[in-house]
């Protein structure tokens, strides 16, 4: 028995310490084979993203249908569409519409490509791959009826936080959290990267609208809504990232918001590297 089946058969909770960190060599050959074949300036990321051991830590496996939540310009899709296979499924699941027009940067060209990128989500994949994976995109709140219960894993990698920022007026985490739970499998396991806040951060600013959230907070929502922490790992983690009640994950690569005329806050920002990152597996609760 394996322990990822030994957790999820007894209840008990597998914790960092007890699961050692995957290398590139040592996971998956066909996931590395992927990853190692994917362009430059995706693999530029590989350093700071941890692809081969953050999928292997979720038990992604060739065949599954997975569901990837807000898969933006496609770094991790480029992986997951090659790497599932012909046997594979892929979703790609936006947030709702009514979610775009709330960002105070939205413009009626932004929200325009946000929309067709969930409604190409199919071609967008073919243009990855051609090695037949079924591939179809929808929203948390649009999610079709015939893909209930049938998800092996959904992967929220960078979601949360956005989703959280609006929660207190428009219920929009809830209503994400609730379709995660309905298209899982009672198998199924949610696997999280997210920006992670120091537990010491105020509530109001660790809210996610500076990109980041507090462990305790994201467990706390996860079990409101149903589901219960079945591992972490500290794979994305990065001890130097520690924001001050000022800062924004965006002061960090790749984004560097507010450096451009500031050649020394930009090398700090580098020196620092990209966000320290939880990285969580969650199941649905017993």
């Amino acid at each position: 028995m394996t322990m990822l089946k030994l957790v999820l058969s007894t209840g008990a909770l597998l914790l960092a310490t007890a699961t050692p960190l995957l290398s590139a060599d040592e996971s998956n050959p066909a996931l590395n084979q992927v990853i190692e074949s994917r362009s430059a300036a995706d693999r530029a990321r590989d350093d700071a993203r941890h692809p081969a051991q953050t999928l292997a830590f979720f038990h992604v496996e060739p065949g599954m249908t997975v569901a990837e939540g807000l898969p933006g310009g496609g770094w991790y899709t480029r992986i997951l569409a090659n790497y599932l296979g012909k046997e594979g499924t892929l979703y790609g699941v936006n947030y709702a519409e009514r979610m775009w027009p709330m960002f105070s940067f939205a413009t009626e060209d932004f929200i325009k490509t946000q929309k067709q990128a969930t409604a190409k989500f199919d071609n967008t994949v073919k243009g990855f791959t051609d090695n037949g994976i079924k591939a179809r995109g929808f929203t948390f709140s649009t999610v079709p009826s015939e893909v209930s219960g049938t998800v092996d894993r959904v992967l929220l990698i960078r979601a949360l936080h956005n989703l959280n920022r609006f929660e207190d007026t428009a219920g929009t985490r809830s209503q994400a959290m609730a379709a995660v739970r309905a298209m899982l499998k009672d198998d199924g396991l949610v696997g999280v990267v997210q920006h992670r806040a120091p537990e010491s951060a105020d509530d109001a600013w660790a809210n996610g609208s500076n990109g980041y959230l507090k462990q305790s907070a994201v467990v706390a929502m996860f079990e409101e809504a149903g589901f219960e922490l079945v591992a972490e790992s500290p794979v994305n983690a990065n001890p130097n990232d520690q924001p001050g009640p000022d800062d924004s994950v965006w002061r960090l690569p790749p984004s560097f918001n507010d450096s451009d005329d500031d050649p020394a806050r930009r090398a700090a920002m580098e020196a620092i590297g990209e966000s320290n990152r939880m990285t969580l597996l969650f199941r649905k609760s017993s």
